[in-house]
């Protein structure tokens, strides 16, 4: 298969990057890691007037430690959160889910931008951010954005970004003390696209009761799925096995999640409500979810 035509364009700056975008508008793709635009413009799913290529952007990739937290450049390689000492001690989440986003081979070339821009609900990275109260960093000839990850995500392979702006960077906040995550998803094979999952963030109070809780479903709906439900029931417990069986049951009452060949919408609803059970009960439990 071969893509339709279309001009290249390698700039090296972020203004020259954001000056093509402001003169091409919705007629212009970015080029960061190609690991989804690639095989969409193979199939003449995509057909752009220009392509955008960021890969000499160098400010637009790094891990940057900061006293509030992370900021995860958006050209920063998939591999490089899976490989960075930062992020294992920071944020064990990202660390955790990483490992699960394709294979080794897509997440030396995938970028975190690019996954999050792609917006795929079925995506590891959109579901972990919206768990961590990530904001997404855009900036165009107007000037820059921030974004809360909730927001973000508009529906399938759809977002906010307008079309003259750039993802530039992510900030995921430090987590208060107390604070351990799980993430568990379910999938056919490895490196597949999951049929359902949950990133789980419970932060825990002195006397042991949970104090705040973030629970979001993977494969859900069209976007990164809250469990505002769950999340209720959670705060004030202390967690123990009945407790997460509860909440999960709470976090997929109300989802509607679309079936295929790999299964229906009540399939697809208990396999999200038994990796939401898992991970709430894993993040909850000493020795087991890892602290943040």
């Amino acid at each position: 298969m071969k893509p339709p035509p279309f001009e290249y364009r390698d700039p090296e700056t972020l203004e020259e990057t954001l000056a093509l975008l402001a003169e091409h508008g919705d007629d212009a793709k970015i080029l960061a890691g190609g690991q989804s635009l690639i095989p969409l413009l193979n199939f003449r799913l995509a057909r752009p007037e220009v392509l955008v290529d960021i890969n000499r952007v160098r400010p637009l990739a790094g891990i940057d430690d900061r006293p509030e937290g992370l900021r995860i450049g958006a050209a920063t390689r998939q591999s490089a959160l899976e490989r960075s000492s930062q992020v294992a001690a920071q944020q064990p989440l990202l660390a955790e889910v990483i490992r699960y986003v394709a294979h080794a081979q897509i997440r030396n070339r995938g970028t975190v931008g690019g996954s999050l821009a792609h917006a795929d609900p079925a995506a590891e990275l959109p579901v972990a951010m919206t768990a961590l109260d990530a904001s997404l960093i855009a900036s165009s000839g107007r000037g820059e954005r921030r974004i809360a990850a909730e927001e973000f995500f508009v529906s399938h392979l759809t977002t906010v970004l307008e079309d003259d702006e750039v993802l530039i960077a992510v900030d995921v906040p430090r987590a208060p003390a107390g604070t351990r995550v799980a993430f568990e998803e379910f999938a056919r094979r490895h490196g597949d696209y999951a049929l359902g999952g949950a990133a789980v963030v419970l932060t825990a109070d002195a006397a042991g009761a949970c104090s705040r809780a973030r629970v979001t479903l993977l494969a859900a709906g069209d976007v990164p799925v809250r469990a505002h439900a769950a999340e209720k029931l959670l705060v004030g417990a202390v967690v123990d096995a009945a407790v997460a069986r509860e909440a999960a049951a709470a976090a997929v009452r109300d989802i509607e999640p679309v079936g295929d060949g790999h299964g229906d919408g009540d399939y697809r609803s208990s396999v999200i409500e038994a990796m939401c059970d898992r991970a709430i009960a894993r993040a909850a439990a000493p020795g087991e979810g890892k602290k943040a």
